[in-house]
């Protein structure tokens, strides 16, 4: 394969946008309900870094972005600082080719070398079979589900909240 795993840049964001655009609009895995700009993602990625617990890794192949793996804060409270929350984006031309697991996995490996984290967390939205069955095959355990919790293209959905450890 010629594609290759790194951290995030600036010049990324338009395609972080763009993949994050698609599921804002057309599923109910994330509970953003408006696309965004891409100025209004700045903030957002200059939040992430190269090293400590919160990071942004993307998939880039043939120089284009094909998905993107990230942990940030769990809960903006202090006692939860060793804790993040995962998520896991790739555009929607390249789903089911082994581009999340890949990114997934590149992602829990420096999570797992960072001293400061002891725990990460991921909801997953209802229904999901794919998100399910790459966390669980990550080594990510049930903890339980709010019900109802999300309400997004006129209905509710349930989000099933995984966590993992990271030793």
């Amino acid at each position: 394969m010629s594609d290759r795993i790194r951290p995030a840049e600036s010049a990324d964001l338009a395609a972080l946008v763009r993949i994050y655009n698609h599921y804002v609009t057309h599923s109910h895995v994330t509970f953003d309900t408006e696309p965004f700009a891409i100025e209004e993602r700045r903030a957002w990625l200059d939040g992430f870094g190269t090293s400590g617990p919160h990071r942004l890794l993307v998939l880039e192949d043939a120089g284009a972005v094909q998905g993107y793996a990230s942990s940030g804060v769990f809960r903006g409270k202090p006692a939860y600082r060793r804790s993040v929350e995962t998520s896991i984006y790739v555009a929607p031309e390249v789903r089911e080719r082994g581009v999340g697991r890949r990114l997934y996995a590149a992602l829990l490996d420096e999570l797992d070398r960072e001293p400061e984290v002891h725990r990460a967390a991921a909801g997953i939205a209802l229904p999901n079979p794919g998100s399910i069955a790459l966390h669980e095959s990550l080594g990510f355990s049930v903890v339980g589900t709010f019900r109802s919790i999300g309400y997004k293209h006129e209905r509710y959905w349930d989000v099933v909240w995984y966590e993992r450890p990271c030793p």
